[in-house]
């Protein structure tokens, strides 16, 4: 990583967003926000670290007051170069002083902070043992809407990158499946998404015949058969926001029962997509998909909740699960991913990535659903 994001939003946008932050901070009763190294700081500074180590950099951001970031010295420099920094006070710390005592005295003293759930334990501690009257919840708990509502310019970015993932899958379903190890096709379908502009790859699932029961299986050696159905579920970060999308593909001609299962899927991905408007529940997304898959006789085999946010990260709040309520609001990005996983036999998976608009929803993937048969 570099020192800073590429500067694909302005001073401005930044200070938006951490004004947006300390007014969500105090509407949720919190006395202030603590955010270390990771997306969180990535998404209100535009900061990240060259390296996150022992040494502390933290935002304290508490309402009312000026945002403040605490560094090490040896690394102030960077962070001035930071896109947000204008929207910032720096306060460095030097080698052999103490940063706790630092970021402690930016504090109004007792009360409980959200700290981005990423944050060193040893930080925390430290700054409790100087403050021992401050309380820490989880940032995703808190204030888990935080980054879900995307404005205008990080929809582009989004799509932009769900169509880049797209045209890596338009790719990989050209080149020859059968006879190559799932690891080699990974190795593919990683050059393809760097190809098409992803900086990084979270992901590249490649799960044949009966790894494709393991929603989460990591490519391997197996030899991939003729006759397989494969998983492909593969993701990362282009322009700094990220894409993840599954589609299944069969190594010959599909028995009739790999179609059905296959349709199955699809019918209920596209349930779970056309569940998505304004005002909805999370969970009824869940509940349409689901509804899908069971009344065909395969609800036990659906084994994951229906979706998940994404944005500076791959997986990130909203959840598209049973008892989430959070109703969903235009901006908001996520997947719809169903999945039918029959052990020591196949699985099917579909997944597109969603953002809900003032009518409903609308995908950021496109690429074909039918069952894709391949050599």
């Amino acid at each position: 990583m570099t020192g800073s994001t590429p500067a694909l939003f302005t001073a401005d946008d930044y200070r938006a967003r951490l004004e947006r932050a300390g007014r969500a901070a105090a509407d949720a009763g919190l006395a202030g926000l603590l955010v270390a190294p990771g997306p969180d700081l990535v998404w209100l500074t535009g900061y990240a670290p060259t390296a996150i180590t022992e040494r502390l950099t933290l935002l304290v951001l508490v309402p009312g007051r000026d945002p403040v970031l605490v560094v090490p010295t040896l690394e102030a420099a960077d962070a001035g170069h930071a896109p947000g920094a204008p929207a910032l006070t720096l306060r460095d710390w030097t080698d052999g002083t103490d940063p706790y005592a630092v970021a402690a005295a930016l504090l109004d003293g007792p009360g409980c902070f959200g700290v981005s759930d990423n944050a060193w334990a040893m930080h925390l501690l430290g700054l409790q043992r100087t403050l021992p009257g401050i309380s820490c919840t989880a940032l995703t708990e808190a204030l888990p809407m935080l980054r879900a509502v995307k404005d205008a310019a990080e929809l582009e970015l989004v799509a932009a990158a769900g169509a880049a993932a797209d045209a890596a899958f338009e790719d990989i379903r050209t080149v020859r499946f059968g006879g190559r190890r799932e690891s080699e096709v990974a190795a593919d379908l990683a050059g393809l998404l760097r190809a098409h502009g992803h900086e990084v790859v979270d992901f590249t699932i490649v799960a044949s015949g009966p790894n494709g029961a393991d929603p989460h299986h990591e490519a391997g050696d197996r030899i991939i058969e003729d006759g397989d159905m494969v998983v492909l579920d593969f993701g990362g970060l282009r322009g700094g926001y990220g894409s993840d999308t599954s589609r299944t593909v069969h190594v010959g001609e599909p028995t009739d029962e790999e179609r059905r299962v296959h349709d199955t899927v699809r019918e209920a991905q596209e349930a779970g997509f056309r569940a998505v408007r304004p005002g909805v529940p999370c969970q009824e997304v869940d509940r349409a998909a689901r509804a899908v898959i069971e009344k065909a006789g395969y609800g036990a085999y659906f084994i994951h909740r229906t979706g998940h946010g994404i944005g500076v990260t791959t997986h990130e709040p909203p959840y598209m699960i049973e008892g989430e309520r959070q109703p969903l609001v235009p901006g908001m990005c996520f997947s719809v991913e169903p999945g039918i996983y029959l052990p020591g036999r196949f699985g099917v998976r579909i997944e597109d990535i969603v953002t809900v608009t003032e009518e409903g929803g609308r995908r950021l993937n496109d690429t074909v659903r039918e069952l894709v048969v391949v050599e």
